[in-house]
């Protein structure tokens, strides 16, 4: 049985908590929460504490808080040698005190609480100091997943930005859509398909392969039109942006 507690009570917190309650031959001995109310629909109370100082040692300390307070956090463990993770993308693996043994458990996903979430479906990506520590990691991971991989913290950091062009940058040129569709009287939920088969053609395609639209066909009068039609410089900026950096992969 692998003993563990997690600090933090934010999105993935949140869920992570949730998939290791359930996970096999894993107990969370304890919750470090500063808003405890998050997590009472799936915690029992006894179970979280508000302080750091109250945290008992365990196998494996999973820090799941904002990067900035990562740092000052592992400072503030009181027990020493144990294996303390934090959860982030972009801090490295020596951002951690080192009075602790450090490590990255690092679940690559999108996170809210209102949505459920498949975490078996999650890659978990791990970095350790040592081989030992490595392997108690992986057996924890592959209780709440299917796909466990070996990250350091240079693959990891540029895993992140890959994350955000996919993911926050993608999500947001759903808002400048769901700004046009609203402005002209247009349900966004039109757009829905096309936004998912968008995503179920990159499963077998390369995203150069599943392009397409004008810029792709280089179909300059229709490019010449968009640009037109749009009123605001900053989508106009982004369209032309676009637009060129397609053409610019052929």
């Amino acid at each position: 049985m692998v003993t563990i507690s997690v600090i933090g009570s934010g999105n993935v917190a949140f869920h992570l908590i949730n998939a290791l309650q359930k996970a096999p031959d894993i107990q969370l001995i304890q919750v470090c929460a500063r808003e405890k109310r998050n997590l009472l629909n799936i915690l029992d109370s006894t179970v979280i504490v508000s302080n750091i100082a109250d945290l008992k040692p365990v196998d494996i300390c999973i820090i799941a808080v904002s990067d900035d307070a990562i740092t000052e956090v592992s400072k503030s463990i009181l027990f020493e040698n144990k294996i303390v993770a934090h959860t982030s993308g972009s801090i490295g693996i020596n951002d951690l005190s080192a009075k602790n043994k450090r490590a990255v458990f690092y679940p690559l996903q999108t996170f809210s609480k209102d949505k459920a979430i498949d975490f078996t479906a999650i890659p978990i990506c791990l970095e350790s100091e040592h081989l030992e520590d490595y392997l108690l990691l992986k057996k924890v991971a592959s209780s709440i997943s299917k796909f466990v991989y070996s990250i350091d913290s240079k693959q990891r950091k540029a895993l992140h930005i890959s994350a955000v062009f996919v993911n926050n940058f993608v999500n947001q040129l759903y808002q400048i859509g769901y700004e046009i569709c609203d402005e002209n009287n247009i349900p966004f939920d039109l757009l829905k398909p096309l936004i998912l088969e968008t995503a179920e053609k990159i499963k077998i395609l390369t995203p150069r392969e599943a392009q397409t639209g004008p810029a792709k066909r280089k179909d300059d009068k229709t490019i010449a039109s968009h640009f037109a039609f749009l009123t605001d410089k900053k989508k106009k900026d982004i369209y032309t942006l676009m637009t060129q950096t397609i053409q610019n992969n052929e």
